[in-house]
C-alpha cells in the first residue's frame, strides 16, 4: 500500500512542484505585506500631527484631490482614529471598485457590498476577495482606482497609488496565477488540490512502522551525509509543517474555484446573501450626507472604532455604508458595517461581525487563517517560515527522487554484472 502512496506523493508533486514554490514563496512574502509597505513607505501612511491643531474637514481634503484632477470621481474615504495616520480617499474604478460593484465575487454579493466600504484602504487589495472585477479598468486588483494619501491636517496630496503598478500586486498575481489569465487562476488551483493529497500521502509515508524510528524521523541529523541530511529536511520538516501547509492551501481554495466557496455555504446550511441591506428614504427636497456628515454620525454610532470607511451610494435609494474596525475585533477583517440614510443621515441599522450567519463567519476567516494573521504576529512568524519550507519540500524531494534513480540503477548493473 506504501508503494502505491509514495507514486501518488511522487507524482503529484513532479507535477505540481514548481507551482507549489511559486505559490509558497509568494504567499511568505505577502503575509507581512502590510508591515512592509508601511515600512517602505512611512511617508505615505504616517504624518506627524502639528500641536493643538485639529484635523481638516474631509470636504477640505476632497476638494484639495479635486483640484489636481477635476474629473476625479471619490469612490470612499476611510478615516482611522490614529492621530498620525494619513487619510486614504479613493477614486472609483470601475466593477469592483469603491464606487462600483462590490469586490468579492459571491462574498462580496452576498454581504452586502463590504468589500466595496473597504476599498479606500490599499492594505485590503492583496488578499482580496476573489472577484469577477480582477481585469477592471480602474487600474487596481478588482478594477479599483488608485488612492490618494493626505495629510489630514494639511490637506497636502502625500501619495497616490495604483495597486496593480506595486510590488506586491506582482507577489499576489503570481501568488494566484493571474499573470496566465484564468487558465493560470486553474492551474494554481489544480496545484492546490493535488497539494493537498501529496500533503496527505506524505503523513502516511512518514508514519514510522514501529517506536524505535518515531525518533529519527522527529529529529535532524546535522552531522550526517549530504544525502541523509536532504532526507531529514525534507521528511522531518515536512512533518512539522505538514498541518499548517494543509491548512494554507485548503483555505487558499476558495480564491481558486467557486464550487469550494458555495460549499461553505451549503455546509453551514446559510444563507449567502444574509440579511437586506436597508434603503435611504428617498428625498429629491434635500442634499445628499457628505462625507463629514457621515463621519459625525458614524463616530456618535460606533465610538471608539480604530478606523472608519465611509462609501457613498452608488443610486438615489442606497444606504451611506460605514465599515468600522472595533479596538476588540477578533482579526482586522471582522469589521462591522453601519448603514446610514443617505439625505438625513439616520442610521437605518447595523450588521455586526458576530451578527453574520454561520457560512458568512467562516468564509471571513478564511483570509486571516490563509495569511497568518489570525493570531496576530506570532501566527504570522509561522506563516512565513512553513512558507518558506513548502519551498524547499520540492527541491529535496527532487533530489531524493534523483538519489533513488541512481540507487535504482546501481541495483540493475550489479544485478546483470551478477547474471553474466
Amino acid at each position: 500500500m506504501k508503494i502505491l502512496f509514495r507514486n501518488i506523493h511522487l507524482y503529484l508533486s513532479l507535477a505540481s512542484g514548481l507551482i507549489i514554490a511559486i505559490v509558497c514563496f509568494t504567499g511568505g512574502v505577502l503575509v507581512f505585506e502590510k508591515e512592509l509597505d508601511q515600512a517602505w513607505h512611512p511617508e505615505r501612511f504616517f504624518v506627524t500631527p502639528p500641536a493643538g491643531q485639529p484635523r481638516l474637514p474631509l470636504t477640505r481634503l476632497i476638494e484639495n484631490v479635486k483640484a489636481t484632477d477635476p474629473k476625479a470621481k471619490i469612490g470612499g474615504v476611510k478615516v482611522y482614529a490614529d492621530p498620525t495616520r494619513t487619510v486614504e480617499i479613493s477614486l472609483a474604478g470601475g466593477p469592483g471598485g469603491p464606487g462600483g460593484k462590490p469586490e468579492g465575487g459571491r462574498e462580496g454579493k452576498a454581504e452586502g457590498g463590504q468589500a466595496r466600504a473597504e476599498q479606500p484602504s490599499a492594505e485590503h487589495g492583496p488578499k482580496g476577495e476573489k472577484g469577477k472585477g480582477e481585469k477592471g479598468k480602474g487600474g487596481g486588483e478588482g478594477g479599483r482606482g488608485p488612492v490618494l494619501y493626505v495629510n489630514p491636517y494639511t490637506g497636502a496630496l502625500l501619495d497616490k497609488v495604483n495597486y496593480r503598478d506595486t510590488f506586491f500586486f506582482t507577489m499576489m498575481a503570481l501568488h494566484r496565477g493571474m499573470v496566465g489569465g484564468a487558465a493560470g487562476k486553474l492551474i494554481v488551483g489544480v496545484s492546490t488540490l493535488m497539494f493537498l493529497f501529496i500533503i496527505a500521502t506524505g503523513i502516511v509515508l512518514w508514519w514510522p512502522a514501529t517506536r524505535n524510528i518515531v525518533r529519527q524521523r522527529l529529529t535532524i541529523k546535522w552531522d550526517a551525509s549530504f544525502k541523509r541530511l536532504n532526507h531529514d529536511l525534507h521528511i522531518v520538516l515536512g512533518f512539522y509543517s505538514a498541518l499548517f501547509l494543509f491548512v494554507f492551501a485548503f483555505t487558499g481554495l476558495a480564491w481558486s474555484f467557486e464550487w469550494f466557496n458555495n460549499g461553505i455555504f451549503a455546509v453551514t446550511n446559510s444563507d449567502p446573501k444574509g440579511p437586506e441591506a436597508p434603503k435611504s428614504t428617498l428625498d429629491l427636497t434635500g442634499g445628499q450626507l457628505s462625507f463629514d456628515q457621515a463621519y459625525t454620525v458614524a463616530r456618535q454610532q460606533v465610538p471608539g472604532a480604530l478606523s472608519y470607511a465611509i462609501s457613498l451610494p452608488k443610486d438615489s435609494t442606497e444606504a451611506v455604508r460605514v465599515n468600522t474596525t472595533s479596538a476588540n475585533a477578533a482579526y482586522e477583517g471582522a469589521t462591522d458595517e453601519l448603514y446610514l440614510d443617505q439625505y438625513t443621515g439616520q442610521p437605518l441599522g447595523k450588521l455586526n461581525f458576530e451578527d453574520r450567519n454561520l457560512g458568512q463567519r467562516v468564509r471571513r476567516t478564511f483570509k486571516p487563517v490563509h495569511t497568518g494573521a489570525i493570531f496576530g504576529t506570532p501566527s504570522k512568524i509561522v506563516a512565513v517560515v512553513v512558507c518558506l519550507l513548502g519551498v524547499t519540500f520540492p527541491v529535496t524531494g527532487v533530489i531524493m527522487w534523483l538519489n533513488r534513480l541512481r540507487k535504482g540503477k546501481k541495483k540493475q548493473r550489479k544485478q546483470a554484472a551478477i547474471a553474466a
